[in-house]
């Protein structure tokens, strides 16, 4: 009777804010925004944006990748990279989409699949090795 509209991811739930800098694993199940600085690992089910005051010194793994920023690092996704006119990656990048803007810099190489491995749920992949480990 009602259409539901199952889009899971639609808003920004983690925030690095400018002024702001964090380092270590980032493992997430929502949308990341970086504006601050980053350096470390991030793994993200949903969608991870480096905005254009955000530096992200890190391997990304999302579902889709928006940088304005500067992202040293490999970015892998099972989805759609777009590099704006801003933004600029340093790195490798395995993508199934990828966008750059007039202005947008990838310094490395690409691999585009019609279907990459998908990103794995975090809880899920938590829990397995927690029972593992536990016998």
């Amino acid at each position: 009777m009602f259409k539901q509209n199952k889009k899971i991811y639609q808003t920004t739930d983690t925030l690095i804010g400018q002024g702001s800098s964090a380092e270590g694993k980032l493992e997430c199940d929502a949308n990341l925004r970086i504006e601050g600085n980053f350096q470390g690992e991030i793994h993200c089910a949903g969608d991870v944006i480096v905005g254009e005051t955000g530096e992200a010194i890190s391997n990304i793994i999302a579902a889709n990748v928006i940088v304005a920023g500067k992202v040293s690092g490999d970015i892998s996704t099972q989805g759609r990279l777009t590099i704006t006119k801003n933004g600029k990656i340093v790195g490798n990048v395995h993508v199934n989409n990828l966008i750059i803007l007039e202005g947008g810099v990838l310094n490395g190489s690409s691999k585009m699949e019609n279907a990459p491995t998908p990103v794995p749920n975090i809880k899920e992949k938590n829990k397995k090795e927690v029972q593992s480990e536990a016998g």
